[in-house]
């Protein structure tokens, strides 16, 4: 009986090495998908990172593009996937960390030959948020500096009639 059972787990294991799966687990980097692109092509991925840019809306489906910290991948995603998605990263934002999981095209012949993920689900880690950029001391200072400066060389010209090279000769 025990013997049974080995031989049928064993030929399950064969079985399912020979039938080469094409749902690989585990999440890509865009180095790994790019740089093996013949090797995932066609098949099933998952790809993690912030979701740039700008959504575009087109039809039934939208482009957004996720970026790994390496490169950005576009998403081809029915809308209705893309409803959690609120941040769009940017100079003011931090978009949506997200984890998409789709078929990987190496050129896809439906969007002019452009490398993208096909996606069958997205799934939001973290959500995005507003980010404030503070106004540096020393560049108000330098500012301020410059355009007093300005006004004055105006000024002086304005009513002295003077040329900056009368004002620093060489």
């Amino acid at each position: 009986m025990k013997v049974k059972k080995f031989y049928f787990l064993l030929m399950l294991c064969l079985i399912s090495i020979i039938s080469g799966s094409n749902c690989y687990a585990g999440s890509f980097t865009s180095l790994d998908l790019i740089n093996n692109a013949k090797e995932y092509d066609n098949k099933t991925v998952s790809y993690k990172g912030e979701v740039i840019g700008d959504v575009m809306i087109r039809g039934d489906h939208a482009w957004l593009h996720v970026y790994d910290g390496i490169i950005a991948i576009g998403i081809w995603a029915p809308k209705t996937m893309i409803d959690d998605i609120h941040y769009a990263g940017g100079y003011h934002k931090k978009g949506d960390m997200v984890e998409v999981s789709g078929v990987f095209h190496r050129s896809c012949l439906e969007h002019g030959g452009d490398l993208d993920i096909h996606a069958s689900e997205i799934k939001k880690i973290t959500s995005g948020s507003l980010v404030t950029q503070p106004i540096s001391g020393k560049k108000v200072y330098i500012g301020t500096v410059s355009l007093i400066l300005v006004l004055l060389f105006y000024a002086l010209k304005k009513f002295t009639g003077a040329s900056a090279k009368a004002i620093f000769p060489n």
